[in-house]
């Protein structure tokens, strides 16, 4: 039997200190608390018919009631379907469809997304606090391969994909993270990561060791320093544009990040100019990870620690592989033809995190995950003289700004269905804070240019991330044969437009 949630059982037998904090809401939760009340949750599903097996949607901002969602939810042996607020209705209808959401967990402003879907229903978690004492609720009983979690991708197709993960791979994850951070009772940590996404196994890794998890509802740099500075935070989570925002800091942010002594960065390439800047200005080690949801993080994938700075300043590496995963170069043609060492190919995974698959698609499971156990990732990237990892390039043409995945193909399938519009292209540019962002070129038909419409219209398709952040008009788009869209020709025409671009 492995059921993830029993590292809480464990720790509050032996903790009694507190180990997660909501410093917008001002409280504090033990162990204890937390299983307690995740007891009490799973016994409100288990009211509503959830049980082991079943999906359950959660709908929430970043809140307590969203992590001890998952634990509740864990805790029955049911499927997470966990999904960030800034989705629409047409995005959460299409994966309540697709995983057979039978119940959705949302607040008092979620509900009339839901009103109108008979296939579910709809439970709002309430009075949280006066569950601190509740029952502990025994965990069900599940093995390392029964599904726990349903994580929507988006697809290359247009369709977005869920990747199939299973309390062994959360196991392999939190181990792997705890490992990483070398996270012990005495840390801190800050965590900024939406949790509807596979980033919240940090703050999980954090609570499986004993230390201090903090969690913003919403990241703002401001507060962000001024938690650092209150709570003497000692790992933080980050990305790209935190880390960038940290190297235009006034004078004197030194001192007020002085007790940390890592921070992550993921969700996006690290530029090496920003990621040396910030190394030499805080003397903080970035701890550079590479991974995906299909591998929750780095439940396989790779790290730089700090322990590898002495050799590792060249700062362009995403590092070795974790403990128990491999990885490997392969033909982005072939992937039965491995690579030499310095030769640029797609990304292979191999390990104990590896998604199962997509859920519900067969043959797009087929195309990545391998029968010999490698996942094709479709990033790019070398091994180095030093057999550690670097990325190059993206395959499958995603866009990544500000640590969210933005997959041209969906954005563009969305275009195509405003009346106006006659072809559509979505490509990523650089962007100075951002890393990337999204641009359309359309094609318009006779008499019916509309950009300010166009971009209404994708609003209410789209969070908020994916709307294309400018319009541009066009009279053809670069094709292979006339069908193969040449995104990388469009970027290298327009991108030198945007470069002095600052918002």
């Amino acid at each position: 039997m492995l059921n993830i949630t029993t590292f809480l059982d464990a720790n509050m037998r032996r903790l009694s200190k507190n180990v997660f904090h909501s410093p917008e809401r001002g409280t504090y939760y033990t162990s204890a608390e937390i299983l307690s009340i995740a007891s009490g949750l799973a016994e409100k599903l288990k009211e509503k018919g959830i049980g082991k097996g079943d999906r359950v949607l959660i709908y929430l901002n970043n809140s307590p009631e969203y992590l001890f969602s998952y634990f509740a939810i864990w805790r029955l042996g049911a499927v997470v379907v966990p999904t960030n607020r800034v989705y629409t209705k047409f995005e959460l209808d299409y994966m309540i469809q697709n995983a057979g959401v039978r119940l959705v967990i949302t607040d008092e402003d979620g509900v009339d997304f839901f009103e109108d879907n008979s296939s579910c229903s709809v439970f709002v978690p309430a009075g949280i606090e006066e569950m601190r004492n509740h029952p502990i609720l025994p965990p069900t009983e599940t093995d390392p391969e029964d599904l726990c979690q349903i994580q929507y991708t988006s697809g290359t197709t247009g369709k977005p994909k869920g990747a199939m993960l299973t309390h062994g791979n959360w196991l392999a994850a939190i181990s792997n993270e705890v490992d990483v951070m070398e996270f012990v009772e005495s840390d801190v940590y800050l965590g900024i990561y939406p949790m509807g996404h596979v980033g919240l196994s940090w703050g999980i890794a954090a609570l499986r060791s004993g230390a201090l998890y903090i969690m913003m509802e919403r990241y703002e740099l401001e507060n962000y320093l001024h938690l650092i500075e209150t709570h003497k935070v000692t790992a933080l989570s980050g990305m790209p544009p935190v880390i960038h925002s940290f190297v235009n800091c006034p004078a004197g942010t030194e001192e007020r990040v002085k007790t940390v002594r890592e921070i992550i960065s993921g969700g996006g390439p690290l530029h090496n100019e920003v990621w040396k800047t910030f190394h030499h200005r805080y003397n903080i080690p970035v701890v550079n990870a590479y991974g995906l949801s299909e591998t929750i993080v780095i439940g396989t994938g790779t790290v730089i620690r700090p322990v590898d700075y002495a050799t590792a300043d060249k700062f362009q590496s995403v590092g070795h592989p974790v403990c128990f995963s491999e990885v490997k170069i392969v033909d982005e043609n072939d992937s039965d033809r491995e690579l030499e060492q310095g030769e640029i190919g797609e990304i292979a995974l191999r390990g104990p995190a590896v998604a199962k698959g997509y859920y519900g698609m067969p043959e797009e499971t087929k195309q990545v995950f391998l029968a010999d156990g490698w996942f094709l990732t479709g990033d790019i990237g070398y091994l180095d003289a030093d057999l550690r990892l670097c990325l190059t390039d993206r395959k499958k043409d995603m866009i990544v700004m500000s640590g969210w995945k933005i997959y041209p193909t969906e954005v563009e399938d969305v275009l195509l269905q405003h009346p106006d519009v006659s072809d559509a292209a979505v490509f990523g540019v650089l962007h100075p804070h951002r890393g990337e962002m999204p641009v359309a070129a359309i094609i318009w038909r006779a008499g019916c240019e509309s950009p300010a419409e166009l971009s209404d219209f994708a609003k209410e398709h789209l969070a908020g991330y994916k709307v294309p952040k400018h319009i541009l008009s066009v009279s053809e788009l670069p094709r292979v044969n006339g069908w193969k869209l040449l995104r990388r020709e469009l970027r290298a025409k327009y991108e030198p437009i945007f470069q002095d671009q600052k918002n």
